[in-house]
C-alpha cells in the first residue's frame, strides 16, 4: 500500500500541488467490480483545500487516473456502519449517498480517522459521525500531514503532530533563526560537524549560567516566602470580619425577604382589583341597554319615521348587546345568564311585533288594490252606465299602477329587516314568504287587468273587432281569455284566409291590409313591454335594499318544502333545522322574482297568440320589439328574472315568426292558376314586395337582422321555384312571358329595397328576366318575312357547300329572278299588316301591371331589324350590281312599329 500511495504521490497529486495524507482501497457495495482507491489530500498552497478524490486504474492497467473528486465541505455524514463489530463497509453523504465497501477494516478506520482530523482542523462546518468508535476519534492518524503556521489560527495539540515522509518542514521563523545562525559561522555549510559541535558547546555554556543565575536568586526567594506569609495573616483578619458582616447582612436579608413578600402580596391584590373592575366595567358598559331602548323595543310605535327610527336604534343596541364576545368565564356568571336571557326575551318580543307589524302592511296593500280593482270592474258593470265610453276610456290607460309609494313606506323598515334577518331568520324567512305571497296575488291582479285591457285594445281597434261588436260590454271581455281570443280568430278569418297569411292566395290583396291597425298593434306592444320591464326593475330593486340580499343566503327550517310556480319552481330543502345554502344573491332575488310575477310569462305569451292571430305581419314586430327588450334587460343582468322572462318568450316570438315564413313557403308551393286568364304577376311575387317592403322599415337597425335575413334567403328561393313551376304550368300565357314578367317584378323590387343579403338573388332574377326576354322575343316574333327567309337560308346552305357567294346567282333555284319573286310577296304594307297582327298577341300575352309591353316590343323592333340587315348583307355578297333591294326600308320598319305602339 506504500508503494502505491508513493506512486499516487508521484504521478496525480504532485502535480496538482496536493499533498496525499491517507487512502483506502475500496469498491462500490453490492458491486464486486473493479476496485478503486479513495484518497484524502490537501493543497500546498494557501488557503488549504480537502478533498476526497476517487482514482482508479485505466483500462490497460498501467497507470492510474483521477476519476471524481469531492470537497471535504460539501461532506454531511460519514456513517461506518458498525461501532462495535469490524465492518468493512461505509457511507459517504456528499450530494448524494455514496456506498463503498473497504478491503480491510483497518485501511477503513485509518480513512475515517484522517478524515475526521481533517474536519476537525480545517473545517467550521463539522461532520457527523454515526456508528464510529469514539477511541478511533480520539487517537490520531498516522498519516502525513502539513504543519501549520504559526501566523495562523488553526492549531494541533502537541503530540499529534506527525511527519510528512519522514520529516518535518520548518516553519519561517526556525528558517530565519538558522539562517542567521549559520551566518555567523563560515564553516557551518562546509563542515556540519564542526557546527554541530560549536552548537553543542554553546547549548552547554548556557545551561550552566542558567543554574548559576538560579542559584543566586535563593535570598531573592527566602524574602519573598516572608511577604506571603505575612500577607496570608491579613487574609485571615479579612475573613473573620468578612463572617461578621455576612452575619449581620444575613439578618437584614430575612427582614426584606419578610417586606418584599409583603409588597408582593398588596401588588397581587391591587392587580386583581383593577382586573375585577375592568371585567365589570366590560360588562356594564357592553350587556347594559337603556331604558329608552328597552321602551322602544316594547312599546315603540312601527307606524312614525320618528317610531322606526328609535326602534331601529334599540334594535342595533340590542344586536350589540347580544353579539358582544364575552371573556372566558363571563357565560358563567349568573348575572351575564340572566341579562343574556332579558335580551332573547326582548328579541323575541320585539321580533314578533315587527313581523305581525309588516304583515299586516302587506295585507293592507293587497286589500287596496284589489278593491280598486273591484270598484273598476263593477263601475263597469253597472246598468244603464255608458259601458262603451268607459271601456274607450280605460283601453287608452293602457298603464300599470306604481308601486313606488308602497315600496317607499316599507323601506323605512329595511334596517329593521336586516336586524330581524340577523337575529331571527325564522321570522324573516316567514315575512319573505308572505311578501311574496301577498304581492303574487297583487300582481296577479294588476297584471291580468292591464293585459286585458291591451287585447281589448289590440281587437277593438280592428274593422272586424267593430264588426263583432267588441266596443261593447266589457265583462264579456274581461270575462275570459279564450272567448277574446275565439274573437280573434274570427276577425283574422274574414281579413285573411287561413290566418291572414302574409303569401294568401284568396281574394284579399296586400292593398286591403289595414297599415294602422299593424302600427297600432306596434305601439300596444311596446307599451305593454315599456310598462312590464320598470315594473320589474323596480320590484327587484326594491327586494334587494329591502330584504338585504347582499351576501350568500342559507335558509333553515324543519321540514320539506317545495313551492311550485308558473315559469319554475322555487325550490326549498330543509333537512332537520340544517341551512342549506342558495347559491347567491341573484338566485335569491330572481326565485322571489318568478314566484311574485308569476303570471307575466303566460299572459305574454298569449297576447303574442293573439296578436299572431289578428295579424301574421305582427310577428315581425314583436320579433323587433321582444329582441330590443331583451338585448337591454341583458345588459343589465344577464339573469335576472326579466332578462330570462323575455328571453323565453322571445323563444315563442321566434317560433311564431318562423312558423309565418314556413307557411308562406308551403303555400307558394300549393299555389294553383285559372285556365282561363292570363297570369300576369303572382299574388305571392306581389305579396313578398309587400313582406319585404314591411320588413325593412320594421327591422331597421334591429338587433335580430339575421332572422329577417334568413327568412329572406328561404322566401326567396321558394319565390323563384314556385314561379317556375307556375309558368311551366301555365297554358294561357306563354311561359316566357309568365318568367319575364315575374322575374322583372322581382328584381326591381330587391333593386328598390337593397337589401344586402339578396344581391346574388336580386343578379340571379335580372339574369331570368333578361334570357325569358330574349327567348319571349325570338319565338314571338318567329319569321315574319317566312319565304324570303326560307330562300336565304338555301343561299347560305349553298355556301356552306363549297359555292362561292358571287356564284350562288348562278344556281337556277336561287338567282336573281327568283329573288326578285320572293321579295315582291312582301311589300311594306303586308309588312306593317303582319307587324301588327304580333303587337295584338303580345298585347294579349302581356299584364298591364307590369307595363312591360313597350319594352317586349321594342325588343322586337331590334330583332326585326337584325334580321333585316341580314338580309341586305347576303344580297349584297351574293347578288353584287344587280340593283336588287326590298320594297320597304330600315327607317319604314321604325314607322310601322312607332305607328302600331301608337295606335294601340
Amino acid at each position: 500500500m506504500t508503494a502505491i500511495k508513493h506512486a499516487l504521490q508521484r504521478d496525480i497529486f504532485t502535480p496538482n500541488d496536493e499533498r496525499l495524507l491517507s487512502i483506502v482501497n475500496v469498491c462500490k457495495a453490492g458491486k464486486k467490480k473493479r476496485n478503486c482507491f479513495l484518497c484524502a489530500t490537501v493543497t500546498t498552497e494557501r488557503p488549504v483545500q480537502v478533498n476526497v478524490v476517487k482514482v482508479k486504474k485505466s483500462d490497460k492497467g498501467d497507470f492510474y487516473k483521477r476519476q471524481t473528486a469531492w470537497a471535504l465541505r460539501d461532506l454531511a455524514v460519514v456513517d461506518a456502519k458498525d461501532a462495535v463489530k469490524d465492518n468493512p463497509e461505509f457511507d459517504l453523504h456528499f450530494d448524494k449517498v455514496y456506498k463503498w465497501v473497504a478491503s480491510s477494516t483497518v485501511e477503513k478506520n485509518t480513512f475515517i480517522s484522517c478524515i475526521w482530523k481533517l474536519n476537525q482542523r480545517y473545517l467550521r462546518k463539522k461532520i457527523d459521525f454515526i456508528n464510529v468508535s469514539s477511541q478511533l476519534l480520539e487517537e490520531l492518524p498516522k498519516v502525513a500531514e502539513e504543519s501549520v503556521p504559526s501566523g495562523e489560527n488553526q492549531s494541533v495539540a502537541g503530540g499529534d503532530e506527525e511527519a510528512v515522509d519522514e520529516y518535518q518542514e520548518l516553519n519561517a521563523r526556525e528558517e530565519q533563526d538558522i539562517e542567521i545562525m549559520m551566518e555567523g559561522c563560515e564553516y557551518a555549510i562546509s563542515n556540519a560537524e564542526a557546527f554541530a559541535e560549536k552548537l553543542s558547546r554553546e547549548l552547554q555554556v548556557l545551561d550552566g549560567a542558567n543554574i548559576q543565575s538560579i542559584m543566586a536568586s535563593e535570598k531573592q526567594v527566602n524574602i519573598l516566602m516572608k511577604l506571603l506569609d505575612e500577607a496570608l495573616k491579613e487574609v485571615d483578619q479579612i475573613e473573620l470580619k468578612l463572617s461578621s458582616y455576612e452575619e449581620m447582612l444575613q439578618s437584614v436579608k430575612e427582614q426584606m425577604d419578610q417586606i418584599s413578600e409583603s409588597n408582593h402580596l398588596i401588588h397581587l391584590s391591587n392587580t386583581n382589583n383593577v382586573k375585577l373592575l375592568s371585567e365589570i366595567e366590560f360588562l356594564v358598559n357592553h350587556m347594559d341597554l337603556a331604558k329608552g331602548h328597552i321602551k322602544a323595543l316594547q312599546e315603540g310605535d312601527l307606524t312614525s319615521s320618528r317610531g322606526i327610527e328609535a326602534c331601529t336604534n334599540a334594535a342595533d343596541a340590542l344586536l350589540q348587546c347580544m353579539n358582544v364576545a364575552l371573556r372566558p368565564g363571563h357565560d358563567m356568571l349568573h348575572a351575564v345568564k340572566q341579562q343574556q336571557q332579558r335580551f332573547s326575551d326582548l328579541r323575541e318580543q320585539f321580533a314578533r311585533r315587527l313581523a305581525s307589524h309588516l304583515n299586516s302592511v302587506f295585507v293592507q296593500q293587497l286589500t287596496q288594490t284589489l278593491l280598486r280593482l273591484y270598484n273598476r270592474s263593477h263601475s263597469l258593470s253597472v246598468p244603464g252606465h255608458d259601458q262603451s265610453s268607459t271601456l274607450a276610456q280605460h283601453s287608452v290607460e293602457l298603464t300599470l299602477p306604481n308601486h313606488h309609494p308602497f315600496h317607499r313606506d316599507l323601506l323605512r323598515y329595511a334596517k329593521l329587516m336586516e336586524w330581524l334577518k340577523n337575529t331571527d331568520y325564522g321570522k324573516y324567512e316567514g315575512l319573505t314568504k308572505n311578501y311574496m305571497d301577498y304581492l303574487s296575488r297583487l300582481y296577479e291582479r294588476e297584471i291580468k287587468d292591464f293585459f286585458e285591457v291591451a287585447k281589448i285594445k289590440m281587437t277593438g281597434t280592428t274593422r272586424e273587432g267593430k264588426k263583432f261588436g267588441l266596443h261593447g260590454s266589457s265583462g264579456k271581455l274581461t270575462g275570459s281569455t279564450s272567448s277574446l281570443n275565439k274573437l280573434s280568430v274570427q276577425s283574422s278569418g274574414n281579413r285573411r284566409s287561413q290566418s291572414s297569411s302574409l303569401l294568401d292566395m284568396g281574394n284579399m290583396s296586400a292593398s286591403d291590409l289595414d297599415v294602422a291597425d299593424r302600427t297600432k298593434f306596434d305601439k300596444i306592444f311596446e307599451q305593454v313591454l315599456s310598462e312590464l320591464e320598470p315594473l320589474c326593475l323596480a320590484e327587484q330593486d326594491f327586494i334587494s335594499k329591502f330584504f338585504k340580499l347582499q351576501q350568500h343566503q342559507s335558509i333553515s327550517g324543519t321540514a320539506s318544502e317545495v313551492e311550485e310556480m308558473d315559469g319554475g319552481a322555487l325550490v326549498r330543502s330543509y333537512t332537520s333545522g340544517v341551512p342549506q345554502t342558495i347559491s347567491s344573491e341573484k338566485d335569491m332575488i330572481r326565485q322571489m322574482m318568478t314566484k311574485i310575477f308569476r303570471c307575466i310569462e303566460p299572459e305574454l305569451n298569449n297576447l303574442i297568440a293573439l296578436g299572431d292571430k289578428i295579424d301574421s305581419f305582427n310577428s315581425l314586430y314583436m320579433l323587433v320589439k321582444m329582441s330590443h327588450h331583451v338585448w337591454t334587460a341583458q345588459n343589465v343582468d344577464p339573469a335576472s328574472f326579466l332578462s330570462t322572462t323575455l328571453g323565453n318568450v322571445l323563444v315563442t316570438v321566434k317560433r311564431n315568426f318562423d312558423k309565418c315564413i314556413s307557411n308562406q313557403m308551403k303555400q307558394m308551393d300549393e299555389v294553383k292558376i285559372s285556365k282561363k286568364s292570363k297570369v300576369g304577376i303572382l299574388p305571392f311575387v306581389a305579396e313578398f314586395e309587400e313582406f319585404a317592403a314591411l320588413a325593412e322599415s320594421i327591422f331597421k337597425n334591429a338587433e335580430r337582422r339575421g332572422d329577417l335575413d334568413k327568412a329572406y334567403i328561404k322566401l326567396i328561393r321558394a319565390v323563384f321555384v314556385s314561379v317556375e313551376k307556375v309558368a311551366n304550368e301555365s297554358q294561357k300565357t306563354p311561359r316566357d312571358v309568365v318568367m319575364m314578367e315575374n322575374f322583372h317584378h322581382i328584381f326591381a323590387t330587391l333593386s328598390r329595397l337593397k337589401i344586402s343579403c339578396l344581391e346574388a338573388e336580386k343578379k340571379e332574377a335580372k339574369q331570368k328576366y333578361t334570357d325569358h326576354l330574349q327567348s319571349y322575343v325570338i319565338y314571338s316574333l318567329g319569321q315574319p318575312l317566312e319565304k324570303l327567309n326560307h330562300f336565304f337560308e338555301g343561299v347560305e346552305a349553298r355556301v356552306a357547300q363549297g359555292v362561292r357567294e358571287e356564284e350562288v346567282s348562278y344556281q337556277l333555284a336561287f338567282n336573281k329572278q327568283e329573288l326578285r319573286k320572293v321579295i315582291k310577296e312582301y311589300p311594306g304594307k303586308e309588312v306593317k299588316k303582319g307587324l301588327d297582327n304580333l303587337y295584338k298577341k303580345v298585347d294579349k300575352h302581356l299584364c298591364e301591371e307590369e307595363n312591360l309591353l313597350q319594352v317586349v316590343w321594342h325588343s322586337m323592333q331590334d330583332e326585326f331589324i337584325r334580321q333585316y340587315k341580314h338580309f341586305e348583307g347576303l344580297i349584297a355578297r351574293c347578288y353584287p350590281g344587280s340593283g336588287i333591294t326590298m320594297e320597304f326600308t330600315i327607317q319604314d320598319i321604325l314607322d310601322y312599329c312607332s305607328s302600331i305602339a301608337q295606335s294601340h
